[in-house]
């Protein structure tokens, strides 16, 4: 998952956000049936459209390709059974998803039929197991909340508070050593005003955090 951005003007509460950590795929037969399951993280309906398309074009030879995405929440969710009899491949598929805990994916399991009806409970098995495979491939992350923020110290400060930040499971995107030592910093959203009590009490009050922005990185 990339590291999401965006201006802020106060503190964000403590949130935690479960999607797929990359793009990933599982196989399996059943009774000659060969079921190949993919998924990825999406972040627009678009996106999850785009790489249905992808998909079926790259197996545009196959008898099913059944699909289900989720985005907001469940807000948006969607599913095809692709000419498989109704309720036995896309509502399996979308029920994989929301058990996963993942938001904002798409699954699509291609289907080359082997000759054998699985009938309808195992059909549901079988698109059940290839989109499990699948999304347990491109693994579930937990992203967490985290304030982005600068601060600038002088060199006699610095070591002080660089001996402060693992305390606080602080991120250190940069580090710049100039006149005056720039830090770039991440912190969880819930534990930034902490920090921020912390330097204030450290320097009675002289440097204080500069907030930029906000993220979801992997919760630590």
């Amino acid at each position: 998952m990339a590291k999401k951005t965006k201006n802020i003007d106060s503190p964000a509460p403590p949130k935690l956000y479960t999607t797929l950590g990359k793009e990933a795929s599982g196989e399996l037969t059943e009774k000659k049936s060969v079921f190949i399951g993919y998924a990825r993280p999406v972040k627009t309906e678009q996106e999850a459209i785009d790489f249905i398309a992808k998909i079926r074009k790259k197996h545009s030879d196959a008898r099913h390709n059944v699909y289900a995405y989720q985005l907001c929440g469940g807000g948006i969710a969607r599913y095809s059974d692709d000419g498989e009899p109704q309720g036995t491949a896309g509502v399996p598929v979308l029920d994989v998803i929301k058990k996963s805990g993942a938001d904002d994916c798409a699954v699509v399991v291609t289907r080359y039929f082997g000759g054998i009806l699985l009938g309808t409970g195992g059909l549901v098995r079988a698109y059940s197991a290839a989109a499990k495979l699948a999304i347990d491939a491109a693994e579930v992350v937990t992203y967490e909340s985290y304030r982005e923020f600068e601060l600038g110290c002088d060199y006699s400060a610095y070591q002080k508070i660089d001996a402060e930040l693992p305390k606080f499971g602080i991120i250190t995107d940069s580090v710049e050593f100039g006149e005056v030592i720039m830090l770039k910093l991440a912190i969880k959203s819930g534990l930034y005003d902490e920090f921020s009590a912390r330097l204030s009490e450290m320097f009675a009050g002289r440097l204080a955090p500069k907030p930029t922005g906000e993220r979801f990185d992997v919760s630590r």
